[in-house]
């Protein structure tokens, strides 16, 4: 077997694919916030696409992080020359590629020194992020926190910030003062108006301490809006060891993901790009039609899938997949209640878009959880699912099945599935909604009453007597027996 590292490329098994540039063809020109899993699963394989084909070699990617789980990324990386194993899970077969797209790595620092100074450069035109939904200091009404302490703290001492954004914040104040111009901000993250999101926090941690600056990043600085989108799991002993066997590679940080990949991108990058399009990406102002037809196709249904399975005490999604119930509860919703009221999306079928997430859901490769789809409802079902289920009630339609799965999820709330076996905390505010759960049992509005979720569709009478239907008859006969009458066409309740 073979550490992953520049020298040792070339001794890699032939069924392993690998860079033919060399390190040397590559210039920096992306500083990136935020190498986990996912941004070294997509971003960075664009990237290496595009280098592979001689194309935007000075757009090469240079590693940062705010975290202390970065600083264990970045030793990891270091010690195999910035190389990741990039393993696609096909059906089919495994396909391997070592992708060479980042040339550094800063060190973390309390104070962001050496990210800041990465992002003044000027060979630096793109600051790129994923730093979770959860990393965008968002309040309970999708609005910035002005009254997080981290931001508070940043807002008081802008010089040493601790957060991503105070850097960038930092970096931009240098550039300006340099004379130099601002680099394009631009989110990776798996949120609806990623760019909009992005720009809301960095001007608002600016307005904190100087609103002149803010007004001025809000008219010089881009914040593109994407979509994004491979499903890509975490990466543990398990996947560490699947790419030691069949591929003879000892990679520390092998990333394991889907063949599928999709990025969408408005095209606004006044300081240039690399041209992605070659490599696959699609570029539109239209990515809201893109992003909304993820939201409700694809992340709506992993929570149709997932409250269900998880009841039922299934592990993986591709197991749910193959439960001919929760398949047919899928197919089900999506096409009576969310595709109906997806708007067209330019060059797409919503129909063969839908064939497409069961086909990857169903994937037995992927070992995607049950329980990470089931994670942080809370924040999830306001953005996924009650978009499907207003446009259903302004239609004058009550979404029985879209009913059923806030009643799954307020039952998989209470704590114990369907076998009497404890549910574990899976939300930031699970204390809460337990005992909210709990008292919907006997009390359905209880549930419903949660406004940030549910706003005042909650109130709707038909869809609260569909919700109080479904989640008596959960309790009482269980989720089989409730799955079943829906699949015949009954309420789901009766």
């Amino acid at each position: 077997m073979d550490k992953l590292s520049l020298d040792n490329l070339q001794n890699l098994k032939p069924c392993v694919a690998r860079p033919s540039y060399a390190r040397g063809d590559l210039s920096p020109g992306i500083v990136h916030i935020g190498v986990g899993n996912f941004h070294r699963a997509h971003q960075a394989v664009y990237l290496d696409r595009l280098f592979e084909m001689g194309k935007g070699r000075d757009w090469a990617l240079v590693g940062a992080g705010v975290r202390t789980a970065d600083g264990a990324m970045r030793e990891r990386l270091l010690g195999q020359d910035l190389l990741t194993t990039v393993v696609e899970l096909a059906p089919e077969g495994h396909r391997a590629r070592v992708t060479g797209a980042m040339v550094d790595f800063v060190p973390i620092a309390a104070d962001n020194g050496p990210l800041i100074a990465a992002m003044a450069r000027p060979s630096t035109r793109i600051v790129s992020l994923t730093v979770t939904e959860g990393g965008y200091y968002l309040d309970q009404h999708g609005a910035f926190d002005t009254a997080h302490p981290d931001m508070l703290r940043d807002a008081r001492q802008p010089d040493a910030p601790g957060s991503a954004f105070g850097a960038i914040l930092k970096a931009l104040r240098l550039r300006r003062a340099a004379g130099l111009p601002p680099f394009t901000v631009m989110s990776c993250d798996n949120l609806p108006g990623n760019g909009h999101v992005a720009q809301g926090t960095v001007t608002g941690l600016a307005a904190l301490s100087d609103q002149a600056f803010a007004e001025w990043v809000a008219a010089n600085v881009a914040f593109p809006n994407g979509m994004v989108d491979r499903i890509t799991p975490a990466t543990g002993q398990r996947e560490i060891d699947l790419v030691a066997r069949e591929f003879g590679v000892d990679d520390a940080a092998p990333v394991l993901c889907e063949p599928f990949m999709q990025w969408v991108l408005e095209d606004n990058f006044p300081q240039g790009r690399p041209p992605l399009e070659d490599a696959g990406v699609t570029f539109t102002d239209q990515v809201h039609a893109f992003e909304a037809m993820k939201i409700r196709i694809l992340n709506g249904g992993h929570a149709i899938i997932a409250y269900p399975a998880g009841l039922l005490g299934i592990e993986f999604a591709h197991e749910a997949m193959r439960d001919e119930q929760v398949a047919a509860f899928l197919h089900k919703v999506e096409v009576e209640e969310i595709l109906p009221h997806v708007k067209p999306v330019p060059g797409t079928s919503l129909v063969d878009y839908l064939a497409s997430i069961e086909e990857r859901f169903a994937n037995p490769d992927i070992g995607d959880r049950i329980r990470r789809l089931c994670l942080d409802g809370s924040n999830r079902q306001p953005k996924f699912i009650m978009p499907s289920v207003r446009d259903n009630l302004a239609a004058g339609q009550v979404p029985k099945g879209l009913a059923l799965l806030s009643a799954l999820w307020c039952r998989y709330c209470a704590g114990v599935d369907d076998q009497g076996q404890r549910i574990a905390p899976n939300d930031p505010d699970w204390t809460a909604l337990n005992a909210r759960a709990l008292a919907a049992k006997h009390d359905p509005a209880q549930w419903l009453a949660m406004r940030d979720v549910y706003g005042a569709w909650g109130q709707d009478t038909g869809f609260v007597a569909a919700f109080a239907q479904a989640l008596s008859a959960l309790w009482s006969d269980g989720t089989r027996a409730v799955l079943a009458r829906y699949l015949e066409g009954g309420a789901s309740g009766a």
